[in-house]
C-alpha cells in the first residue's frame, strides 16, 4: 500500500448537489476524529493491513479537511506516516482539499510545515449567484485571496475545482469561470459536470420540478469548451474530468485509475488491493464508535474475479488519455468500428483512447467496448 486516503467528513453545511458522506458540525470534534483514526489503523493492522513500502501519496478529502484545526490536520498526517513506519517516498505528494474561506496565512503556513505540498481548492464557480444557489459558504473574492495566500505560503501545486452544467435558474457563465480560473495559473483543474443525485436538495428540487437540469446539449458544449480552452492554454486533458500542466497530474488519483493498491481510512472510505475492494460504514457516528473502540469499521468487501478485474482495468483506462489496452477489449467489434468512424475513439500503440467527444459518451462506449459479442 503506497497510497493513503483519509476521509475527513466535516462540513459547515451541505451543498445542494452533495451526496457524499459528511457530518455537518458547528464545532469540529478534531480530537475524537484523530483518536478514532488511530483506532481504525490499529484494527486494520491487526487484521493484516501492511503499508510495507514508502508512501507515495497521502490525500485528505471530504467533506472539508480544511475545517480541521491546523494542529489536528498535522496530527492526522503524522498518524498515517507513523502507521507506515515513518516511510514516505522521496517527493511524496500530500494533498489537502480546502474551501476558500478556510485559507488563512496561518493555516496555509501550518499546512506546508506539516508536509502538505498540494491543495485542491473547491472554487466551483466565480459567479456569486451560482455559489449562493449551490449553498457554498464562500463568495467569488475569497477564491482569489485563497490562491494568493496558498502561493505565498509555498504550496507547490494548486488545483481548482469547477462545476459546469448549472441550471439557468442560477445564472451560470461557464466561459467566464474558465477564464477567471486560468488567470490564476493553477497547476491543475478538475472540471465536473453537475449530476443530480436522488438524496440531495437538488434531487428533490428536480423531482418537484422546481428546478430543471441543464439540457444534455449545453452539458456537451461546456465540456468541449473546457477541453478546447484549457488545451490551448497548455493543460493536458489527462482524465475525463481532469486537466494538468505537464508533470502536475494528480499522482494520488492516477493511482486509482491505474488500479494500484490504496488504503482508505475514515467514514465511507474505500480501499483496494489484491483484487479485493472494501469500504467503511458511511455514518460518521458509527465509524467513530467502531474505530475508537478498536473494532474494524468495515461495512462490506468484494473480491473481483479475473474477468471483473479486466472490465475494471478497461473502464478506468478509457477514462484517461492513456486509454485501455486492446488486449483487455473484444477488439475489433462493429460497435468499436462505428465509434472509430464517428471520431469517438482512436487506436494506436496497442491502446484504445476515447476522444473528448467520446468521453461525452463514456458510460455507453465503455459498456459497448468491454462486452464480448455473443459467441465471441
Amino acid at each position: 500500500m503506497r497510497h493513503a486516503y483519509i476521509h475527513v467528513p466535516f462540513c459547515r453545511r451541505r451543498c445542494v448537489y452533495c451526496d457524499f458522506s459528511i457530518a455537518v458540525r458547528r464545532e469540529v470534534p478534531a480530537e475524537s476524529f484523530v483518536a478514532a483514526l488511530r483506532g481504525e489503523i490499529t484494527s486494520r493492522v491487526r487484521g493484516g493491513l501492511a503499508f510495507g513500502e514508502p508512501l507515495e501519496t497521502i490525500y485528505l478529502g471530504g467533506g472539508t479537511p480544511s475545517l480541521l484545526p491546523p494542529a489536528a490536520l498535522a496530527l492526522t498526517i503524522d498518524t498515517v506516516r507513523d502507521a507506515a513506519g515513518g516511510r514516505l517516498a522521496e517527493g511524496v505528494e500530500i494533498t489537502v482539499e480546502a474551501n476558500p474561506e478556510d485559507v488563512t496565512p496561518d493555516a496555509a503556513a501550518a499546512w506546508v510545515a506539516a508536509g502538505v505540498n498540494r491543495v485542491s481548492l473547491g472554487a466551483q464557480s466565480f459567479e456569486a449567484s451560482v455559489l449562493e444557489w449551490m449553498h457554498r459558504p464562500h463568495g467569488p473574492d475569497a477564491i482569489g485571496r485563497a490562491v494568493r495566500t496558498l502561493r505565498d505560503a509555498g504550496v507547490a501545486s494548486l488545483s481548482l475545482d469547477l462545476i459546469f452544467g448549472i441550471p439557468r435558474a442560477a445564472t451560470p457563465r461557464f466561459a467566464s469561470d474558465l477564464e477567471r480560473a486560468v488567470a490564476f495559473e493553477p497547476d491543475h483543474l478538475s472540471v465536473y459536470g453537475l449530476t443530480v443525485e436522488p438524496r440531495t436538495p437538488l434531487g428533490r428540487w428536480v423531482m418537484r420540478q422546481t428546478v430543471r437540469p441543464a439540457p444534455e446539449e449545453r452539458h456537451a458544449v461546456e465540456f468541449l469548451m473546457a477541453h478546447d480552452l484549457l488545451a490551448a492554454r497548455g493543460y493536458e486533458h489527462y482524465e475525463v474530468s481532469n486537466f494538468a500542466r505537464p508533470t502536475r497530474r494528480s499522482r494520488h488519483n492516477s493511482a486509482y485509475w491505474d488500479l494500484r493498491p490504496y488504503v482508505g481510512l475514515g467514514p465511507a472510505a474505500h480501499s483496494f488491493g489484491d483484487g479485493a475492494r472494501r469500504w467503511n460504514v458511511a455514518a460518521f457516528a458509527a465509524w467513530e464508535r467502531a474505530a475508537a473502540e478498536g473494532r474494524d469499521p468495515r461495512e462490506g468487501e468484494e473480491h473481483l474475479t479475473p474477468e471483473q478485474m479486466r472490465l475494471e482495468r478497461a473502464y478506468l483506462g478509457l477514462r484517461t488519455s492513456d486509454g485501455a489496452p486492446v488486449a483487455d477489449l473484444p477488439w475489433p467489434t462493429p460497435e468499436g468500428d462505428r465509434a472509430l468512424a464517428a471520431g469517438w475513439l482512436e487506436v494506436a500503440g496497442g491502446r484504445v483512447r476515447l476522444t473528448p467527444t467520446g468521453w461525452l459518451r463514456l458510460d455507453s462506449l465503455a459498456h459497448a467496448l468491454t462486452t464480448w459479442p455473443v459467441g465471441g
